[in-house]
């Protein structure tokens, strides 16, 4: 883990003409469009500045022109999701929390109107500003004093399907946290003192979450009812969300239980394993004995969560 701060590059971000940043922080107005637009140029500037500063090579130079200090702060106990994968279909937005602690100097004031700060994640690249994808909350978080220099916050990772996912985006997950202290100073002013604006971050954040794709299983046993002795064939269907096409897609050549719960018990005793084809459908058959019901149970992948199908009854005569 290590914690640095940008420097001019953040703020350099914050004062493009496109963002009113103090005043959308000020009433907690600043949406979805402007947020993801801000992360954007701050990166694009990190990456500028970072550029700069290699081939100046001289840290005194950099003072003279007046840089942020290192703000007094850190994050801790970071949760996404309650740490659980998040699971996303097809079409629905997918709203998980994301809570974790702030330790931070006595003078630093979280709660002023222009101090800006969040978790969000990302994944691919060595670290957020190399990253190939990330993903941020439609709202900025909600922080509660625990102390004079300690407060929990409480986020969001909002989540479209539609517009922000693909495939590849099935995967592990990491996190990253930052905060600006303007302190009074105006981003938009060109004659900002930057020497008085605090800016860290922490990347990574120790804290890594998975992205699923959702997942479907359907059952039919039949016939129904059916003589004992005869067979009965089970029959169904594995598929899990294509974030590309929105649609649902067949998971194929994946094993998959073929369970059956006696009527008037509880649990599900599995009869054997059936491989999906090539469609993600799944058939056998078995000899009618007695009264129950009958289910699919898939395990699931590191990108696509268990799913148990309802069980489908079947009454023998």
């Amino acid at each position: 883990m290590r914690i640095r701060a940008t420097g001019a590059a953040i703020v350099g971000a914050l004062a493009l003409s496109t963002l009113a940043v103090p005043a959308a922080q000020a009433d907690n107005s600043l949406d979805r469009k402007d947020k993801s637009a801000l992360v954007q140029a701050v990166r694009a500037a990190q990456q500028a500045d970072s550029g700069a500063a290699q081939a100046s090579g001289r840290a005194a130079s950099a003072a003279e022109d007046g840089v942020p200090y290192e703000l007094d702060l850190s994050f801790s106990q970071v949760k996404v999701n309650n740490g659980k994968p998040i699971v996303v279909g097809v079409s629905n937005q997918v709203t998980v929390p994301v809570t974790y602690t702030v330790t931070h100097g006595a003078d630093v004031d979280i709660f002023a109107p222009d101090f800006l700060m969040d978790v969000e994640i990302y994944r691919g690249g060595t670290d957020y500003w190399s990253q190939t994808h990330g993903l941020l909350g439609d709202e900025w978080p909600v922080c509660t004093a625990v102390s004079s220099t300690v407060a929990t916050c409480k986020g969001t990772i909002d989540i479209y399907p539609e517009f922000d996912l693909t495939l590849a985006d099935a995967t592990t997950w990491k996190t990253y946290g930052y905060a600006v202290a303007y302190n009074g100073q105006d981003p938009e002013d060109e004659n900002i003192d930057l020497s008085q604006v605090g800016v860290v971050e922490q990347d990574p954040l120790g804290v890594t979450t998975k992205l699923q794709r959702y997942s479907k299983l359907t059952v039919n046993a039949s016939p129904e009812p059916v003589v004992k002795g005869k067979t009965i064939t089970v029959t169904g269907k594995l598929s899990r969300a294509n974030w590309e096409t929105h649609k649902y897609a067949g998971y194929t050549k994946q094993p998959v239980k073929l369970q059956f719960r006696k009527a008037g018990t509880s649990t599900y005793t599995t009869v054997k394993t059936v491989y999906t084809d090539g469609y993600g459908n799944l058939k056998t058959t078995r000899t009618a004995s007695t009264d129950g019901y009958w289910r699919w149970s898939f395990a699931g992948t590191s990108t696509t969560p268990a799913v148990n199908a309802t069980g489908d009854y079947v009454d023998v005569k």
